[in-house]
């Protein structure tokens, strides 16, 4: 069983940091066919070309050129793949479509050219003061390129099959028995959202400043929804889910290498809209950010923990996160992850969807290294999700974490329970 743990700013290694993560995007992109690296296999994203470009162009311009203050590498390329997308729907991407790409060498040429500056600076980034705007900008890359890993496998999620190379842990987890329906009760109490600013080595900005909200009393599955349960729902005319397929009148779910009959006990990954429809068909609805910190976080009789399951460290046991797998495990496989009321998987095997629109915390400030990082998706349209998927990375697994997405959103890993 591994044991791993984000440490102290001052004993991360920066550079390591760097090369592991620049090693697994390589290996990431090697999972793809040659004949689909030009694909855009969701039409609400770049199409994979431009993601291999994106990492090294991003790490450079914040870190060496915006930060540091070296001179570009290419800056052609460099605005090229500066950023992402986010429209809201189809028409709208495609009014951002890029009509020609570089070859893939030349993209390649350029990333190697981008990982050596960025490589000198991290080395005078190492020794630098915490608060230095260099030391933040490193975090900023590390962190960024790590969150676009786990966009990378939900776009190679909708790859053709047979355009991708399975890895020796590819193989889809089996199912298993359905977790029992029980319900906690969540005494009322303060849920903490975010944290101070010289609490933790580096947040997001969305993460500061600290704030405490008071919720009232309330009860929450004990465990997430699962394909067998939404599959009444849907039974009863509700809609499927974008991971469920129809064969020969047989529900079937697409992994990551496999589409296997349904694993009745997964958690369903499905859309905040549908996840909302579920709730009221069953007569409840989704938790606010607020009530998922008091479930995850919260102890009967006061205080929180850093983690659901206490102040012990990030391990194979306690959730199924940092790449183990690939595909969600059968609801309730980490019973040491549970929270101090006996709420399973709130940390690991999909995202939480919450009811909570993406809002700044009161003391709110945009980031020096990435200012419109957040600011830009304060717009009503972007709901908060907690937690982690398997394909989130182990430093990205901290309390104050806060992810966001489109409600219609349909090709993240995200799961989703009751309260009332």
């Amino acid at each position: 069983m591994r044991e791993v743990l984000t440490p102290p700013a001052r004993q991360i290694d920066f550079l390591d940091w760097y090369r592991r993560n620049r090693e697994r995007s390589a290996f990431l992109f090697d999972l793809v066919a040659p004949e689909a690296y030009f694909s855009r296999p969701i039409p609400l994203r770049h199409p994979i070309v431009f993601y291999e470009g994106h990492l090294p162009a991003f790490s450079f311009i914040t870190l060496a050129r915006n930060s540091i203050g070296m001179p570009s590498v290419d800056a052609k390329l460099e605005a090229l793949f500066q950023r992402g997308i986010d429209p809201a729907d189809e028409r709208a991407a495609a009014a951002q479509s890029i009509s020609a790409w570089p070859t893939r060498d030349e993209i390649r040429a350029f990333g190697r050219a981008c990982d050596d500056a960025v490589i000198a600076c991290l080395r005078d980034a190492q020794g630098a003061e915490r608060s230095s705007r260099a030391v933040q900008a490193a975090y900023t890359i590390l962190e960024h390129e790590q969150m676009h890993h786990e966009t990378l496998l939900y776009i190679f999620h909708r790859v053709p099959l047979e355009r991708k190379k399975k890895p020796s842990n590819g193989a889809a987890p089996g199912d298993g028995p359905l977790p029992p329906h029980d319900r906690e009760q969540i005494e009322a109490g303060t849920a903490t959202l975010g944290a101070k600013r010289d609490a933790i080595p580096f947040g997001w900005d969305n993460e500061f400043e600290e704030m405490r909200v008071d919720v009232p009393a309330f009860t929450i599955d004990a465990h997430s929804v699962t394909n067998d349960d939404y599959l009444q729902f849907v039974n009863a005319g509700g809609p499927p889910p974008p991971f469920w397929t129809r064969r020969d009148g047989d529900w079937h779910v697409l992994g990551m290498f496999e589409e296997v009959p349904l694993r009745h006990s997964w958690p369903v990954y499905v859309t905040q809209d549908q996840a909302v429809a579920y709730a009221a068909w069953k007569g409840m609805r989704l938790p606010t950010e607020a009530e998922y910190h008091r479930a995850a976080y919260g102890q009967p009789g006061g205080g929180e923990r850093p983690q659901p399951w206490g102040d012990q460290v990030v391990s194979d046991n306690r959730g199924n996160v940092d790449f183990r797998l690939w595909d969600p495990e059968p609801a309730g496989s980490h019973p040491a992850g549970a929270s101090a009321w006996g709420v399973h998987d709130l940390v690991g095997n999909g995202w939480e969807w919450t009811s909570s629109p993406f809002r700044p915390l009161t003391g709110f400030e945009p980031m020096a290294t990435y200012p419109q990082y957040s600011a830009d998706f304060f717009d009503e349209q972007h709901f908060v999700v907690k937690g982690a998927s398997p394909v989130t990375a182990r430093e990205l697994i901290r309390r104050s974490v806060r992810n966001w997405y489109r409600p219609n959103y349909p090709y993240i890993y995200a799961k989703f329970r009751c309260v009332s």
